[in-house]
């Protein structure tokens, strides 16, 4: 017998962004159009063909750990446990009642410990070939890591593991934990992503893929999705976390609950190793799969916070699959990237999003694409792309996508929570 699928709610979320180190610091930065982009500070990047990166601002490991544990822990993790942290407290998970063998942590990282690969590398080059490795060398580096402090933080002995693709993997992190609290294999799950690599090896990696912006006259304007003289994202670092959690066991322990996981979708394009395919099929069978997944028509869709990273293709490709998709109820959506803003964060790049669109839903409030001087007549100008400023509107319903080289979509769903 098929037992109907169990509802997921948002209980908490916490977040670190280039545009600040609390929810509320970021959300604030997204509503009055905050650039977060300046030149890097984490090392001399003066040869680098871009100097500038979204890094957090003030964000010091001993504000989170002691020294000892500090030095366990690759800087993506410490985002993650940092950010996780605030999110179970918002969510009240860390209270007592909570079944601990019931609550699972789905973590996600594009690329994990690049920072301690990088240390480890050029401490082994600068010696004689005698090996002398740190004994926490693999275990700071390696991607699931940052999951399995969570879970020994509080003891949360659910399911635990990470999910990696590319710059959709937190949004995979989403589906995977939504999945399995619909299943009645959990009844909260931690997820999000972390992403630290404005590193040597981040940044000259991209820029030899020629990925990243140049704009080195002008950083706090170089994330220009939609805009005709866009030329690459900027790259970001920082982390999110969302709590997830079953309805009945939210509503049973009193929890405040901030919106509903309607459903989210998968898809591969099939088609590149980091081109969008060009007409957008990956694209369009990912929203279209999410919202079949969630029981919902593209009417029912107010605001669209899109992957929009700068790219010359893949803003094209995107924009033009949600006119496919939503035909025109397009017209009727308020369409926003806060890359603009933030940066891309890569693996973290959908948590953070996602919060972003939550706030949005509980707060009615658009936030802003900005950097947008001159329209792209390969870009439909007379979508609402939110350019310049929030916009105030009742949102029911946002759709947030993320895609990631080697051809990865995910959307996901997230609704106003109706009891």
């Amino acid at each position: 017998m098929n037992l109907p699928l169990k509802r997921v709610v948002v209980t908490g979320i916490g977040a670190l962004t280039p545009l600040g180190n609390t929810v509320s610091d970021y959300w604030n930065g997204l509503v009055n159009g905050v650039s977060g982009a300046d030149f890097i500070k984490q090392f001399d990047a003066s040869k680098f063909k871009t100097r500038f990166a979204c890094e957090l601002k003030d964000y010091k490991p001993e504000n989170y750990f002691d020294r000892k544990e500090a030095r366990k822990l690759d800087r993506f993790s410490q985002l993650a446990v940092a950010t996780a942290d605030q999110a179970v407290k918002h969510a009240g998970l860390d209270q007592e009642g909570i079944n601990h063998d019931r609550v699972g942590v789905i973590w996600a990282s594009g690329i994990g410990g690049m920072i301690t690969f990088i240390e480890e590398m050029k401490g082994y080059f600068a010696g004689d070939g005698t090996p002398r490795f740190n004994p926490f060398f693999i275990p700071k580096m390696i991607l699931d890591i940052a999951a399995g402090h969570i879970s020994m933080r509080y003891g949360f002995r659910g399911p635990n593991y990470a999910t990696v693709s590319a710059c959709a993997s937190s949004t995979n992190s989403l589906f995977d934990g939504l999945n399995l609290i619909r299943l009645g294999k959990a009844d909260a799950i931690i997820t999000g992503g972390s992403e630290a690599v404005i590193t040597e090896a981040g940044v000259g990696g991209f820029n030899a893929m020629k990925a990243l912006s140049e704009r080195n006259d002008d950083p706090k304007t170089a994330s220009r999705p939609f805009d005709l003289n866009r030329d690459g994202f900027v790259l970001g670092e920082g982390a999110g976390a969302i709590i997830l959690e079953e309805y009945e066991h939210a509503k049973r322990r009193g929890a405040n609950i901030l919106v509903e996981l309607a459903g989210g979708g998968l898809s591969a394009d099939a088609y590149h190793l980091t081109a969008p395919h060009p007409e957008g099929l990956g694209v369009i069978n990912v929203m279209k799969n999410a919202l079949e997944d969630a029981g919902m028509q593209p009417e029912d869709i107010d605001y669209i916070n899109v992957h929009g990273t700068s790219t010359p293709l893949g803003d094209i490709s995107e924009v033009a699959a949600i006119e496919k998709v939503f035909g025109e109820h397009a017209y009727k959506l308020n369409i926003s990237s806060t890359k603009s803003m933030t940066g891309h964060l890569l693996g973290a790049a959908g948590a953070i999003e996602a919060i972003a669109s939550i706030l949005s839903i509980m707060h009615g409030v658009v936030p802003p694409t900005i950097n947008h001087f001159t329209d792209d007549p390969a870009i439909n100008p007379n979508l609402n792309f939110t350019f310049h400023k929030p916009q105030q509107r009742i949102i029911n319903a946002a759709l947030s996508n993320t895609f990631g080289f080697g051809g990865h979509n995910a959307s996901v769903i997230f609704k106003k929570y109706q009891p």
